[in-house]
């Protein structure tokens, strides 16, 4: 005990009161982090003056400058003066006892921290002008010390602010700050989440004197909000989003989702707005995931942007110093009001498939009109391209020779795998998908429409025909299956043994009935029966390889899910499958009929459809 006594410390720091400056610089480190953090607390508050139109502009980022100009209500000598003292704000009202409603927050701000902080470790100066004023006031903060405020000249009514030599007081933080181009892509990122939050307003945004955002103010309502989105997120999220609008409890979520055929790599333009407010929310990104779980391979991701409006007692946004993290009373609840909307916006969607997939097809086959393209033309030979269907080794080309013995070059070449069916086999004018015309390759099949043409993947669209079935029957207690004549006996590694064993009896209810047979191999006695014939050996190992990468965090109905599209995979109508013109068509007129048949289970697209007045351009028609 000696010994221990001996080893804690004799002299222990006295708590002392720390001066006003070091409260306001440890403070605006929670506040002001990096630039980006001014330029969203100062443009929050000019939101919440009525502004209608922001300007913004920087310098290295933000570091050495950032000016914000906005046209809102103004303020006055003595509001100037209150604006950069700590925790004095216009958002907040007292009730009639005196107290402050913290769970009843209608403004972007609320704290009034942002401009004292801002002071505290940055050069401030604003002018100011309230509406109906006769003169304009101005004041600035230098390393936490006021003066003003003192007449100024400022047109027109508003608030300029300006932040000059950002962290100068406080050269530790600095330091930490990236490079001027990070910080610049950070001011316009959360710029651009505040315009997508706010249509109606006009936003600019400048960059050591280059524009790089000018977004006019939109209309209000759905058309102008999916404008502002498509300026920002890119024309093709406009052509492709679905309209999102639905409301429970007193919740309401509306904005836009992307078709699943227009996904991307990263999650990156995924986007919640809470009552008009941008956050960051882990909701969001599950919700997502859920509701195009039928649709999307796991590394695959789409685009949305969703606007969700619920009485302010049902959120608290007052969690994070930022304001960018919000807790929903009942998290569960708005998940589900989140999946519910989206997979009802994406059934709406039909067999819609994204546009981008048709433009790019029209990309590709652009004709490239160079000079040395046209003289080979008006020469009668054209420079061979690469074919990705080639598989002959052709005569080399010999400039002398003629179109006959030129011609000799592809005998033997193998006949193209191409069939045509008479026109007559079916009406395009019937049926959205139009009548099959031919079969390339065994594997596309192409139609013909009123106002052009569809080429359709027959395996990747069998594959989204057979998962919506299989999950239908699943719905219905359990999916149809047919037994083998003879088990089969697949071998496997005892750790995919392992894996399969627990979840048999759900694989049952799939039609998949199978048990284990020794250490290393499982037995198959029935297979579903709408797979038809199925390759079993190759069925259990994707299965098997499918839970190893799926692990145990999904819960089970997303494991089945999973598992039939991987049975769809297999028991679809597979490449390389001759089908004559009854069969090319049932299979089109199933596709109209079931919903999701644009995107096969992995978020690839099912057809391409090219309009009649595209191929005419790309024959110069039109």
């Amino acid at each position: 005990m000696a010994n221990r006594a001996e080893s804690i410390p004799k002299t222990i720091s006295c708590i002392r009161r720390l001066p006003p400056g070091a409260v306001n610089r440890i403070a605006a480190g929670e506040v002001i982090e990096r630039p980006a953090a001014v330029v969203k607390e100062v443009v929050e508050n000019a939101i919440d003056a009525g502004a209608t139109r922001i300007d913004i502009e920087i310098d290295h980022g933000g570091k050495s400058r950032i000016t914000i100009i906005d046209d809102g209500c103004g303020m006055g000598p003595d509001d100037l003066v209150l604006a950069v003292e700590r925790h004095a704000t216009s958002k907040l009202t007292p009730d009639d006892g005196g107290d402050y409603d913290l769970m009843n927050i209608a403004t972007m701000g609320f704290r009034g921290e942002a401009l004292p902080s801002i002071g505290a470790v940055a050069r401030l100066a604003i002018t100011s002008r309230a509406k109906d004023a006769d003169e304009a006031w101005s004041l600035s903060i230098e390393g936490g010390a006021m003066s003003g405020p003192s007449p100024a000249a400022f047109g027109g009514h508003g608030t300029r602010i300006e932040v000059r030599d950002l962290f100068y007081a406080t050269p530790a933080r600095l330091k930490f700050l990236k490079s001027d181009q990070a910080e610049t892509t950070a001011v316009g990122e959360a710029v651009r989440r505040l315009a997508m939050a706010k249509h109606e307003i006009a936003f600019t945004l400048s960059s050591s004197g280059r524009k790089m955002l000018n977004l006019p103010a939109e209309a209000s309502g759905e058309k102008g909000r999916l404008k502002r989105l498509a300026a920002i997120m890119g024309r093709e999220f406009g052509d492709n989003a679905l309209a999102i609008n639905a409301e429970r409890d007193g919740a309401r979520v509306s904005g836009f989702a992307g078709l699943p055929t227009y996904n991307r790599g990263l999650p990156d333009k995924q986007f919640l707005f809470v009552n008009g407010r941008p956050v960051r929310d882990k909701l969001i990104v599950g919700a997502v995931r859920g509701a195009y779980a039928d649709f999307l391979a796991r590394d695959r991701h789409p685009a949305v942007a969703l606007f969700l409006d619920l009485p302010a007692e049902m959120v608290d946004v007052n969690v994070h110093p930022a304001k960018t993290e919000v807790r929903f009373r009942d998290a569960g609840g708005v998940r589900g009001l989140l999946i519910g909307a989206l997979r009802h916006a994406l059934a709406e969607a039909g067999h819609r498939a994204s546009t981008t997939v048709s433009s790019y097809a029209l990309g590709r086959m652009t004709p490239q009109h160079s000079s040395a393209s046209i003289a080979s033309m008006r020469s009668g030979y054209a420079p061979p391209r690469p074919n990705p269907y080639a598989r002959e080794t052709f005569a080399p080309h010999d400039p002398g020779a003629g179109l006959h013995d030129r011609s000799r070059g592809f005998e033997g070449a193998q006949t193209p795998s191409a069939r045509t069916e008479p026109v007559e086999a079916a009406s395009a004018a019937d049926h959205p998908l139009g009548a099959a015309r031919a079969q390339l390759h065994e594997t596309y099949i192409v139609a013909q429409t009123p106002d052009g043409l569809v080429i359709v993947d027959q395996h990747a669209a069998h594959e989204r025909l057979v998962y919506e079935k299989m999950k239908a029957a699943l719905d219905g207690g359990r999916v149809p299956s047919q037994g083998l004549l003879l088990p089969e006996v697949v071998d496997l590694t005892t750790d995919e043994v392992a894996r399969l064993e627990p979840l048999m009896e759900d694989f049952a209810s799939l039609g998949l009935v199978m048990e284990r047979f020794g250490e290393d191999a499982v037995m198959v006695r029935e297979t579903p029966a709408m797979l038809g014939e199925v390759d079993i050996k190759g069925l259990v190992q994707s299965l098997a390889d499918d839970l190893s990468s799926l692990g145990q965090g999904l819960a089970l109905k997303e494991r089945l899910e999973e598992v039939c599209s991987s049975m769809a995979c297999h028991g679809s109508v597979r490449s390389g499958r001759r089908l004559n013109a009854e069969e090319m068509n049932a299979l089109l007129r199933q596709m109209e009929a079931t919903p999701h048949s644009g995107q096969c289970n992995h978020g690839r697209p099912t057809y391409v459809e090219l309009k009649l007045a595209d191929i005419e351009r790309l024959f110069g028609r039109r």
